[in-house]
């Protein structure tokens, strides 16, 4: 009974999260993502069991059929979906949580070659999305988002948004962040705002929980692009004051001009009264 209520669950997860989904038959029969989920159950228990060779057998067969490879050492848990997974890998130590997305493309990869723990650990209700990379055997929080082609080389908090090449928090539960100091106030913020003890670390760690997945990858900040907003707010800027000065300069130029021709004016004055001071 267990094993076939997974499996409605597994179903049930793509319904929910992929609008394209339009029948169950669809669903089992042609969604490459919950083909490698079963199948990675199967090379898990074996590889747990001691059957490392069936189990890697198995896993090769799934990177063949549906082009994801998973580690038959891999642990994930229940409510993952997989949307069109072609070249999503999964190393032997990675830990996924409860309703991860993953989106194509997305490696949960190793930095070298040490043995032991070398792969992510992924919390609950996150998203990475297309292209994404995390690399390392550090822990990415619950309900955290990874932006496409992101590259994430260290610990990312939850409900933290991840953009960039090497990835960097900027926005920390719907709150915008733009350097690591602001991402620190936002942390102690936070803790401030629950009662909570800013400076212990499970504290920070577990600052808050939501139930919903919130799949919305494409909402993300693009730190290069306000970048470039601001310098041509500035450039503006400039180019406004640069105008003022000269409209002030043409100003006074036009002034100086006027007093100039007084000045000239009263010069040729006091002339003609000499002269004619001269000739009496």
């Amino acid at each position: 009974m267990k094993f076939f209520s997974r499996i409605k669950k597994d179903i049930r997860v793509i319904f929910e999260r992929d609008p394209a989904a339009k029948s169950v038959a669809e669903v089992v029969l042609c969604y490459s993502g919950l083909h490698a989920i079963w199948l990675h159950r199967i090379s898990h228990a074996l590889f747990t069991r001691g059957w490392i060779v069936s189990a890697r057998l198995v896993s090769n067969f799934c990177r063949f059929l549906t082009g994801i490879e998973i580690h038959p050492g891999a642990t994930i848990g229940d409510g993952l979906f997989i949307d069109h997974g072609t070249g999503i890998v999964i190393g032997e130590t990675a830990e996924l949580g409860k309703n991860v997305t993953l989106y194509q493309g997305v490696t949960l990869g190793g930095t070298g070659k040490e043995k032991g723990k070398r792969h992510p650990t992924i919390g609950n209700n996150v998203v990475v999305a297309t292209g994404a990379k995390v690399l390392g055997s550090f822990k990415v929080g619950d309900h955290a988002k990874i932006g496409a082609g992101s590259v994430v080389l260290k610990e990312v908090p939850p409900h933290a948004t991840v953009v960039g090449i090497p990835g960097r928090v900027v926005v920390l539960h719907g709150k915008r962040v733009h350097n690591e100091e602001e991402y620190r106030a936002a942390i102690a913020e936070l803790c401030r705002e629950r009662g909570y003890d800013a400076n212990d670390p499970k504290v920070r760690a577990e600052l808050m929980e939501e139930i919903d997945v919130d799949l919305n990858h494409d909402m993300l900040p693009d730190p290069e692009r306000e970048m470039i907003e601001v310098a041509l707010r500035q450039i503006q800027r400039l180019e406004d004051r640069v105008n003022e000065l000269e409209r002030e300069l043409a100003a006074a130029r036009a002034e100086i001009s006027t007093e100039s021709m007084r000045t000239s004016s009263l010069e040729v004055s006091l002339t003609e009264t000499k002269v004619n001071l001269k000739k009496e």
